[in-house]
């Protein structure tokens, strides 16, 4: 008769050194990729804010066109919602309105509006991230007056 000779094997895993490369290797990885992302997060908000801006200034063109004079800064951005009753109120003002709800930039805060515009017939802007006037980067304002690039 055969015997069964039953090898018993080493546990095999992983040491803690190689644990220890990975963690490392993981780590320079995300120091190097995180800050590239984080950045692509703040372009995308403010290609946001500015996709916005093209949205309400269509509006607000075909609100000029059926009514003759742009919502002034009292009535606000709503008057593209509703019709204001505050002077001057529209005469034609479109069934359904001109957008279904006033977007907010992508901070939560509503946008400013301004007719007429410090820099054109009327200005879109947002205060950025910090709701301050002023600041640089993601705390910068923004405006329908500057391009994208800015």
């Amino acid at each position: 008769m055969k015997t069964v000779n039953s090898k018993i094997n080493p546990q095999s895993g992983f040491s803690l050194v190689e644990i220890l490369v990975v963690l490392v290797i993981m780590g320079l990885l995300i120091s190097v990729v995180a800050p590239t992302v984080l950045n692509r997060a703040d372009d995308a908000r403010i290609q946001k804010v500015h996709a916005d801006f093209k949205a309400i200034e269509t509006a607000l063109k075909i609100y000029r066109l059926d009514n003759y004079v742009y919502p002034s800064t009292e009535q606000s951005l709503e008057a593209l919602v509703e019709a204001s009753t505050i002077d001057p109120e529209p005469r034609n003002f479109k069934t359904g309105g001109y957008l279904t709800e006033v977007p907010r930039d992508p901070w939560g805060r509503p946008y400013l509006y301004l007719s007429p515009g410090e820099n054109g017939d009327i200005d879109l802007y947002s205060l950025g991230a910090d709701g301050i006037s002023g600041g640089e980067g993601q705390n910068g304002d923004v405006g329908n007056w500057k391009s994208a690039n800015e």
